[in-house]
């Protein structure tokens, strides 16, 4: 038989939220709770980091400040109406550059050089799912590269084919679509990165030792 209380105790929905929409926060599909809690971040010292951790922790905060600027010209691009300004041109030309030039390479030396010794270590661990085929933190991290590929290159050829359109309707919808791929795409690419700099990067950190690091950072410079 159930044990109701119990269940109460485990259960994580508010059943008993006072009315009124300020009372609401984080009670409603309108304001999910966000995976992005402060509180929830674990406190990773930076200056503690191998070296390895902390050149790939530089490249994402290198990484995020190109996503704000990218954020900002497709927020101008659509509030103007869809009108592609020499401003906003320069700012989607220069995004898709950074995203091929260094993206790519920084999750291909995540792909070859970080992930097969800490997938390893996860496995060797238990933080592993259960099953005959266990997986781990990497086969997430790995996937959303995948998905990187797809919805960049998806938002980009939509914002080259809506130019090419004659019809004011079909490129209207077109350039709809890119912006909604655009901006699907730079919020996968801020929740991957949060996952890997509070979640993965401490996992790596207490799972490789020292010597091991050593060896990755020796990897990572053919990278350059």
């Amino acid at each position: 038989m159930i044990d109701l209380k119990e269940t109460n105790k485990k259960d994580p929905i508010k059943r008993n939220v006072e009315h009124g929409l300020d009372n609401m926060k984080g009670c409603t599909p309108f304001d999910p709770p966000s995976v992005y809690e402060e509180e929830k971040k674990p406190k990773v010292d930076f200056k503690t980091m191998h070296e390895t951790l902390q050149e790939l922790v530089r490249e994402h905060e290198v990484a995020t400040a190109e996503i704000d600027k990218f954020e900002s010209a497709l927020a101008e691009f659509k509030s103007n109406g869809y009108n592609v300004t020499s401003e906003i041109n320069y700012a989607f030309s220069d995004f898709f550059k950074f995203y091929d030039n260094k993206l790519l390479v920084h999750n291909e030396k995540e792909d070859k050089v970080l992930f097969p010794l800490l997938n390893k270590k996860l496995l060797e661990s238990g933080e592993h799912s259960t099953g005959d085929n266990p997986k781990t933190a990497i086969d997430v991290m790995e996937d959303d590269h995948v998905k990187f590929i797809q919805l960049g290159t998806l938002a980009f050829n939509l914002l080259g084919l809506a130019t090419r359109i004659q019809d004011v309707t079909s490129r209207m919808f077109v350039y709809d679509t890119a912006y909604d791929t655009s901006r699907e795409f730079t919020e996968l690419l801020r929740l991957h990165i949060y996952r890997e700099d509070y979640t993965l990067f401490p996992l790596a950190q207490k799972l490789i030792s020292g010597e091991e690091f050593n060896q990755l950072l020796i990897q990572h410079k053919k990278f350059k």
